[in-house]
């Protein structure tokens, strides 16, 4: 399977920083980096139950010449082949249409407030609707490049944590790297969550993955961030249920990112992840 990767392209030190997460992503995973370099500042994604209108702060916005020679400079060093996306449909003069038919899709916390004003606890409005609609896992990168050797999946219990673990076992099939799963422990024992997931189609592949188990109980949550891999891609479910209920919009998700520095992946409640 050849996934492709949405990335957009800003051409900044920062910018740079977040590519770079881009290019090492899809060498892990074998996919494909598609970027997109804007010329204008606002595009739509259009989605099956809405329209999002992504606006860019004036950083992504500088000389696209230049832009994409600094791309094409990282995309060699990375040993990837350059594919640039343009935009064959366009709503206004200004305002282009950007495809949905990608895997997934790679972007800073927020892509509308300037990059400095942008601290680990606060994922921006654009990012969250984006993710609400989306129907590709999105990876919230690191303010600075931070490669993963392995996988670590929230679970809650719930199908979108269900979800959330099918897409860690499709990260951990298609790198190498080691699953594991960590679950806080609000509505049950150990056999609950088990049971939860054991119930699932993928379970048998997913038993294989699976590295270690980690449970916690429900006032150990600082205690499970703590012990969690600092150099793992965690992978979420968003507006799921338990541990990670309305996850987007709560506190749990401010905690996890001003207390990790990982790369995040997550998926939204319109996210259908297969694992052919």
């Amino acid at each position: 399977m050849n996934y492709k990767l949405l990335h957009i392209f800003r051409d900044t030190p920062f910018g740079r920083e977040t590519f770079l997460h881009s290019l090492y992503f899809c060498k892990t995973i074998h996919a494909t980096p598609v970027v997109y370099i804007p010329e204008n500042d606002k595009f739509l994604f259009y989605f099956n139950k809405d329209v999002v209108q992504v606006d860019l702060d004036p950083s992504y916005l500088g000389d696209p010449e230049t832009a994409e020679k600094h791309a094409r400079a990282l995309l060699e060093e990375a040993g990837l082949q350059p594919v640039f996306y343009k935009p064959k449909n366009y709503t206004a003069s200004s305002l282009p249409d950007v495809s949905t038919h990608f895997d997934f899709f790679n972007c800073p916390r927020s892509v509308s407030d300037i990059s400095t004003k942008i601290g680990l606890g606060h994922i921006g409005p654009k990012v969250r609707r984006v993710i609400k609609h989306t129907t590709f896992p999105v990876v919230i990168s690191s303010p600075v490049f931070k490669p993963w050797k392995c996988i670590s999946v929230l679970f809650g219990g719930s199908d979108n944590a269900v979800n959330a673990m099918k897409l860690g076992v499709k990260m951990s099939l298609a790198s190498g790297y080691d699953l594991n799963i960590f679950t806080l422990m609000e509505k049950g024992d150990q056999a609950y969550y088990k049971d939860f997931a054991q119930k699932e189609a993928f379970w048998e592949m997913a038993d294989r993955q699976i590295r270690n188990w980690h449970f916690y109980e429900k006032n150990d949550f600082d205690s499970m961030l703590y012990d969690m891999p600092h150099d793992s891609l965690i992978v979420m479910g968003a507006y799921g249920h338990g541990m990670i209920k309305d996850v987007l919009f709560g506190s749990k998700l401010e905690k996890i990112q001003s207390t990790l520095s990982n790369n995040l992946l997550i998926t939204g409640p319109n996210t259908r992840i297969s694992l052919r």
